[in-house]
């Protein structure tokens, strides 16, 4: 029997981390067409309304039923706009790791909402999944990024050589890709120790 994560419901003082649902289309289609979230990921460029459809009714869903992880919406607690996507990929059941992956919407960055989620969901994933290891990797010139890793308590583990592909713009306004070396952040339960416990509960 294949493991898997519950359906969940995160909340914090100013988020929800929520399954998506169908009215997210929109924004999801705005925020994965948006420059950094193309240059940063491996998203299709441009991103479609029926590939925000499918990711939502069939690719996220099963990523957590196949027990690979899980995928959350991250939408602001008191006008419920979708801000950003918290992902866990990757998983390794019998270790009990796995991998945090995030994308911010252009209209919500610089109000500290990456790593309010990903310390939200670290929190949920070590105290109440019991898992031992949460990973995040960060392209080389994806600053933004590796301050969020070093905001939360991640640990700097090192260098993975030449290991990922980023994308950026040609002078035709196309995109090519360019390869990177990533680095690994580590974060354990004993980093989280004197954080503020989360208010999570079953979806």
């Amino acid at each position: 029997m294949t493991s898997t994560f519950p359906d969940i419901t995160i909340s914090t003082d100013r988020l929800v981390l929520r399954p998506y649902e169908e009215a997210d289309i929109p924004e999801l289609t705005a925020m994965m067409n948006d420059e950094l979230t193309a240059a940063w990921t491996s998203v299709p460029a441009p991103y479609t309304t029926l590939e925000a459809r499918d990711w939502i009714h069939r690719r996220a869903p099963l990523e957590r039923t196949g027990g690979q992880g899980i995928v959350l919406a991250v939408t602001e607690y008191l006008t419920h706009r979708l801000v950003g996507s918290i992902s866990l990929m990757h998983t390794n059941w019998r270790t009990l790791a796995t991998e945090v992956g995030y994308v911010v919407a252009p209209w919500a960055r610089g109000e500290g909402y990456a790593a309010e989620s990903v310390l939200a969901i670290a929190q949920w994933l070590f105290r109440d999944q019991k898992f031992e290891r949460l990973e995040l990797r960060t392209a080389a010139g994806n600053t933004a990024s590796q301050q969020v890793a070093q905001k939360i308590g991640c640990v700097s583990e090192g260098v993975l050589r030449n290991a990922s592909i980023v994308r950026s713009r040609t002078e035709d306004g196309g995109w090519t890709d360019i390869r990177t070396d990533l680095i690994v952040w580590g974060l354990l339960p004993e980093d989280l120790e004197d954080a503020p416990e989360p208010d999570y509960r079953a979806g």
